[in-house]
């Protein structure tokens, strides 16, 4: 898809892979809505808008869409499915609250925004959601069952989504990322971010790339991990 004047949706904007991401649309000549509880502090833009949205809530996420159609026209063409968190945990120890705070915003949080710009994208015949998993959602890690659980319905949703709508001319993608120098370590005891890990960048190339593939075929799933990671 050439990105030049068209639309993308970035939730989880403030920070980490999502401002990254949407930097790197900017620079190829999108439009970008940024979906957030917070906005990114710097990104500036003529291009960008930041509209507050909770992905967890049902009523904001259609609010969100609203507004970026009224700001932005009804058109939209790319969905990035950023947001998300991870809490770490044994099972045995482990609230309820959390878990349901994991599954609201990686899953629930999910289908909302999917299923939002669905009507549109299918009027269009032409689309693109990017589904960021982990590769937590392929294999399992000990005291993060939750989040395992979260980033392997991520990785069932998307496959299952591709074969729904693909006949639309809608793409989806699903990211699978390593070890990612974010904020995301901060609540994981144990492990820290460093420069060994891949950068925020680096994922949102490969989502630039899924992205501009030729419309005749499309990428279902991306593994990234460090070359050189972080020994001990």
């Amino acid at each position: 898809m050439d990105l030049n004047g068209k639309v993308a949706i970035v939730t989880g904007v403030s920070k980490g892979i999502g401002l990254a991401t949407a930097q790197l649309l900017l620079a190829q000549g999108a439009v970008v809505a940024g979906w957030g509880r917070h906005a990114p502090e710097g990104l500036t833009h003529e291009r960008f808008q930041f509209f507050a949205c909770d992905v967890r809530d049902e009523v904001s996420v259609t609010e969100a869409l609203t507004n970026t159609q009224r700001e932005l026209g009804q058109e939209i063409h790319v969905l990035v499915n950023n947001a998300g968190l991870g809490i770490s945990g044994a099972i045995d120890g482990f609230s309820s609250e959390d878990w349901h705070r994991m599954f609201d915003t990686n899953v629930h949080g999910l289908f909302y925004c999917t299923r939002a710009v669905l009507p549109q994208m299918k009027r269009q015949q032409l689309g693109h959601i990017i589904n960021i998993s982990s590769i937590a959602g392929l294999t399992g890690i000990e005291m993060m069952a939750g989040y395992c659980a979260t980033k392997y319905a991520v990785r069932g949703f998307s496959h299952s989504l591709f074969k729904e709508v693909r006949s639309d001319g809608i793409k989806v993608t699903c990211i699978y990322p390593g070890s990612t120098q974010t904020n995301f370590f901060d609540d994981i005891p144990g492990t820290t971010a460093n420069p060994s890990m891949m950068q925020p960048e680096d994922i949102g190339s490969a989502i630039l790339y899924a992205i501009q593939t030729p419309f005749n075929f499309h990428i279902v799933d991306v593994e990234m991990r460090p070359l050189q990671p972080k020994r001990g």
